[in-house]
């Protein structure tokens, strides 16, 4: 009994006085405490077995604001009765309308209701009563003006007549039904024998001021004591998205291992986006199912034309890269089209057009969009991380070490590079992570070194390594996520719940 405060004291006493057996309401009427205070201190009671809560799910109908204004009003119907029985009982609706002062938004509903109760009829433009005298209200007016007098009204207590009213009001959109929880509390063996044993209340000071410490009235008053391994009240703090947070955590990464970043426009010509990567322009992923074409404006401009050419020329004979290019007549029209880009690569090809001296160590985390049916493992827009590595002497297995060290930083352990085709680089492979909790190899990025054809246009003499994957993927590992949709749903429940990242 000494660990009880004040409040859950003054809860005890006002339940005993009430018989034992008494709801939240009286029990804070006859306390005198705020209603908050007194289940809080119910809590406390409870978890020492002094009370027991019994607990009432219970309907409340209450009046919407355009319920309570028909209730002091009168219905739509029902003053458009009143107004062609004051007109002889027939009338032009317009002068009926204007008679019962109704809003001619009101005037169809009063109408529709008017016939629907067979109250009277509309013919063409004039309106006819059915009846010479007021009738008297019916079950849904009734219900209408208990509630508005009550303020509210149980649901389980009206009969089928107003049950039915009730259901006829709802959908009028009157009437409002929340559910309730009503709580009662009674007394335990254990409190009834710690009342018969008697207790003094006595107030406690919650907080130590410098005042109490001066004047040392400290040692005269009661100081609440406080239970420190009580669970607190849920907080949730402002933060940063959790697809942001790893978005950071990538770069920070590069950062730390010796990269620069790189940004770039979302809308870029063809050229950039493909055909200085040696992609055809004939090739599938240019097509309409693939990409977003701008249609206002349809085309940007071509670089430096010496550029352009060379590029032209590795597309039809392969050029000076001993290739034998695609065979085909490369179309300047085609390379000027701007697109929404569909990787951040064709930031990284336009940025060794004009960094061509080694050493080079670059890297974009940035967005990118394809023309996908959004299901839970794609969407049409998404961030792609992107890099390159320029040196006299890289290698394949240089890519394979920084890509390695760069997952593994993100906690991935098992991971292991397959070859692969890509269209601009060769050799090319894939960064693959094992999942333990799908139990299968997924794919974290495309990788290789950049292909003659891609490299000679752009005059880079040096080796070039480079890679690409999907950001949001990482994410779903990092997160333990199994549907991509997640990431931009802004389901506040899971947001809410998600930690920072660490």
């Amino acid at each position: 009994m000494a660990s009880l405060r004040t409040n859950e004291r003054k809860t005890l006493m006002a339940l005993h006085e009430l018989g034992g057996k008494a709801t939240i309401e009286k029990i804070a009427e006859k306390s005198g405490l705020a209603h908050a205070a007194v289940m809080r201190a119910t809590l406390t009671l409870s978890t020492e077995n002094y009370v027991k809560i019994h607990e009432q799910k219970r309907n409340i109908a209450k009046l919407s604001r355009e319920g309570e204004n028909y209730a002091e009003s009168g219905l739509p119907e029902r003053r458009l009765l009143r107004a062609l029985l004051n007109l002889g009982g027939e009338a032009d609706v317009e002068e009926a309308a204007h008679r019962s002062n109704l809003d001619a938004g009101l005037v169809p509903i009063a109408l529709g209701w008017l016939k629907k109760k067979n109250w009277g009829s509309i013919q063409g433009q004039r309106c006819c009563l059915k009846v010479n005298v007021e009738p008297q209200s019916g079950s849904d007016e009734k219900l209408l003006t208990l509630i508005h007098e009550k303020g509210v009204v149980a649901v389980e207590q009206l009969d089928q007549q107003f049950n039915e009213a009730l259901t006829s009001l709802r959908k009028r959109k009157l009437v409002e039904i929340e559910e309730k929880v009503s709580r009662e509390l009674e007394l335990t063996e254990k409190g009834w024998k710690t009342i018969k044993k008697g207790f003094k209340i006595v107030e406690e000071i919650t907080q130590l001021t410098p005042e109490l410490i001066i004047t040392k009235q400290w040692k005269n008053v009661k100081l609440t004591k406080f239970d420190v391994t009580a669970p607190g009240p849920a907080v949730y703090p402002g933060k940063a998205h959790p697809l942001q947070q790893i978005i950071r955590r990538a770069r920070e990464i590069f950062l730390e291992m010796g990269f620069t970043e790189i940004r770039g426009p979302v809308v870029e010509t063809a050229f950039w986006n493909f055909d200085a990567l040696f992609q055809p322009q004939d090739h599938p992923a240019r097509e309409m199912m693939d990409t977003f074409y701008l249609a206002n404006p349809k085309t940007g401009r071509l670089p430096k034309e010496k550029l352009v050419n060379a590029v032209a020329k590795t597309h039809e004979n392969g050029w000076v890269t001993g290739s034998k290019g695609w065979g085909y007549s490369w179309s300047s029209e085609e390379a000027k089209r701007l697109v929404l880009r569909t990787h951040t690569t064709a930031e990284t090809i336009k940025y060794l057009a004009t960094h061509k001296k080694p050493p080079i160590k670059v890297f974009s985390v940035d967005r990118v969009y394809r023309n996908e049916q959004v299901t839970y493992k794609n969407i049409a827009e998404f961030h792609q991380i992107e890099g390159i590595v320029v040196d006299r002497k890289v290698t394949l297995r240089d890519l394979m070490g920084t890509l390695k060290t760069f997952y593994t930083k993100f906690g991935l352990e098992k991971i292991e590079f397959w070859p692969c085709y890509f269209p601009y680089t060769e050799p090319s492979a894939q960064a693959m992570v094992y999942h333990p909790k799908l139990k299968r190899w997924m794919e974290l990025c495309g990788m290789g070194m950049f292909r003659p054809e891609v490299l000679a246009p752009m005059g880079i003499k040096y080796p070039v390594l480079a890679w690409g994957g999907g950001l949001e993927r990482l994410a779903m590992i990092e997160l333990g996520l199994d549907d991509i949709r997640m990431l931009y749903g802004n389901n506040l429940g899971w947001l809410r719940r998600t930690p920072l990242c660490q």
